[in-house]
């Protein structure tokens, strides 16, 4: 399968469960749904499975509370893809949650607050 079109398909995966998220949270109180931002969706060659990376913002302790949500509404978002897109195979969602944004968020904190001589 050409590399393109891996990244047509992650590209389209990642839109839609961006798109389809805010609805899904809109029932639990528990989760700021704007806290949660797709970083990547990286799909196996096979179209089998996708691994959907995911940062949460300003929730560090709760991580464990959102991925068994996100874990949670994967067949949900796996409907709502076949749904909306023809595809071969709707892939399974696997969410891995990063603290790139957290990290950068740092740094540039970190360089706003340094005392530089003019």
């Amino acid at each position: 399968m050409a590399v393109d079109r891996l990244e047509r398909i992650n590209s389209l995966l990642r839109r839609e469960i961006a798109e389809a998220l805010p609805r899904i949270f809109l029932s639990d109180e528990r989760i700021d749904a704007s806290c949660v931002t797709i970083l990547d969706v990286s799909t196996a060659p096979n179209l089998r499975n996708a691994t959907v990376t995911v940062s949460i913002f300003n929730h560090p302790e709760e991580h464990s509370v959102y991925l068994h949500r996100l874990v949670k509404a994967a067949p949900e978002l796996q409907r709502l893809i076949n749904r909306d897109c023809k595809m071969k195979f709707t892939p399974k969602l696997r969410f891995v949650i990063t603290d790139s944004l957290e990290k950068g968020d740092h740094v540039l904190d970190v360089l706003n607050h340094l005392d530089i001589p003019e």
